[in-house]
Order: C-alpha cells, then sequence, then structure tokens
C-alpha cells in the first residue's frame, strides 16, 4: 500500500519496504531509485527500514528492473476515515496533483508512440523540458498536510486520485445515498493533460475516468469545517480548490459526476 492510501484511512505511514529486482545490478541505477525511495519516505514522515534487492539473470532484459514496495500505518480508531456522515451539503475540496503521477500511462504511451515523438525531445506543453522528464514527475505526497487536517478532525474522507481518476476513486469513500458533484471549471486544466487530450483526441468523459486532471487527492468536509480545512491543508504546502458538493443520490446515477468539462478540449 502507498502512503497516500494510508492517510486516506487517517493512518499515519510508519515504515516501508521495497522490492528492486533486475537481470545485472547497475550500482548508479540502483542507488538513484533507492535515494528516489528515501526522498519519498522523507517528505511522507515514514523509515525506509529495508526491502530486497534481486539479480534475475536470463528474466529480464539489458536495463530492465522491477520496482515495487508497500507501507505499514497506524491510526487511531476515532480518526478512521472515512466517517460515516457523508451527507448533502458537505463540501468537496480538490488538492493539486504533481502531473500525471503513477496512473494512465499505457494511454500516454500509446499517444506518445501514435503521436510519432520521442521521449527525448521537448515536451509539446513544456519545451523547456524533455518529454520522458516531464510526464515522469512525481507522484505528490500529501501524507503530512492531510493528516494535520485529519487530527484536527476538519475531514469527513480522502479520495486518493488514481486509476480510474475522479470518475470510480471518489465513490469509494462515500456511503450508498449521496452523490459526489465535481465543478470541472472550478480549476484549470494543467497543461499536461490538457495535450493528452488534444494529442490523443480522448473525450472529457474518459480523461475523467482515467486520469487525475490536475486533483490528486480529493477532500471532503462538512459546510461548517471546510474552511478550517482549506486552511491548515493550506498552511501544509498544498494548493486547495473548493471544486464541489455532495448531494442525494437519484436512483442508481452514477456516485461521481465531473460537470462542466467545456474548458478541458
Amino acid at each position: 500500500m502507498c502512503v497516500n492510501d494510508l492517510v486516506v484511512q487517517g493512518a499515519e505511514p510508519l515504515f516501508f519496504l521495497d522490492y528492486f529486482a533486475t537481470g545485472k545490478l547497475d550500482v548508479a541505477a540502483g542507488t538513484a531509485i533507492v535515494a528516489g525511495i528515501a526522498e519519498g519516505c522523507r517528505q511522507a514522515g515514514c523509515a525506509l527500514v529495508g526491502g530486497e534487492t534481486a539479480e534475475m539473470p536470463g528474466m529480464y532484459s539489458k536495463g530492465d528492473y522491477d520496482l515495487a514496495g508497500f507501507s505499514v500505518g497506524a491510526a487511531e480508531r476515532d480518526q478512521l476515515l472515512p466517517k460515516e456522515d457523508v451527507v448533502e451539503g458537505d463540501v468537496i475540496l480538490g488538492l493539486a496533483s504533481s502531473g500525471v503521477h503513477s496512473n494512465g500511462y499505457s494511454l500516454v504511451r500509446r499517444i506518445v508512440e501514435r503521436g510519432g515523438l520521442s521521449y527525448d525531445q521537448p515536451a509539446p506543453f513544456a519545451p523547456d523540458r524533455k518529454l520522458g522528464e516531464a510526464l515522469l514527475d512525481p507522484t505528490r505526497i500529501y501524507v503530512k498536510s492531510c493528516l494535520a487536517a485529519v487530527r484536527a478532525g476538519t475531514l469527513k474522507a480522502l479520495a486518493h486520485i488514481t486509476g480510474g481518476g475522479l470518475i470510480e476513486n471518489v465513490p469509494r469513500v462515500l456511503p450508498e445515498g449521496v452523490v459526489a458533484e465535481i465543478d470541472g471549471s472550478a480549476w484549470t486544466l494543467p497543461p499536461v493533460f490538457r495535450w493528452l487530450a488534444k494529442e490523443g483526441g480522448v473525450a472529457a468523459h474518459e480523461m475523467a475516468r482515467t486520469f487525475n486532471c490536475g486533483i490528486g487527492m480529493v477532500v471532503v468536509a462538512s459546510a461548517a469545517n471546510a474552511a478550517e480545512a482549506e486552511r491548515i491543508l493550506r498552511d501544509g504546502g498544498e494548493t486547495v480548490y473548493r471544486i464541489g458538493r455532495i448531494r442525494t443520490r437519484q436512483g442508481d446515477e452514477a456516485q461521481s459526476q465531473v460537470l462542466n468539462q467545456g474548458g478541458w478540449a
């Protein structure tokens, strides 16, 4: 489990273990990879306690490797999320993402391939950077800011926007009888997603079902606590948008709806 998926349960990450497998260990690459993992752990405030490094000749092509890991956390019982009292009138906040994060890359690769692009060339949406570098901006880690808001008692639910985007992740933290109405005009679609939509001819609904579209974490708070939650999250370094509201569900309609996406083209 990644550290962002722990905090959505109200848990504090305690430690992380990694698994690194390759045909033949490249010391420089291995050192850079472990340094990146250690930086992520530092940002999350958890310990990197070890893991497994395996050389398996014949299993991997030269330069290829497998990388996995998991984190263990702990939560106070009375701070576990999501709360059961998510109701109509609650406010939905969105925390800005740092880029594509860690999902949707099958589609990203297809778009790059069909466009005849090279990862070494300047990114069309960020000409001062190489395309590969710009597409691989590290996933933002929301642990410290969100834990501060959890401990202050200002939050009812958190949804980490991974595979399934804004459409499929938010319902996981909602009770059956409510819907999340998200206003797609409440924030500006970042250049990388605007480029992916245009270059790949990806419809707005499919963008919202595949990518985070600039919102890496969704926060649900009561109307009374929303302003304080915003303050705590901003003090923690987050860019916060008010992106929607919770309302009563009608029939079997989808539990997460992204409206007003006209500016996403």
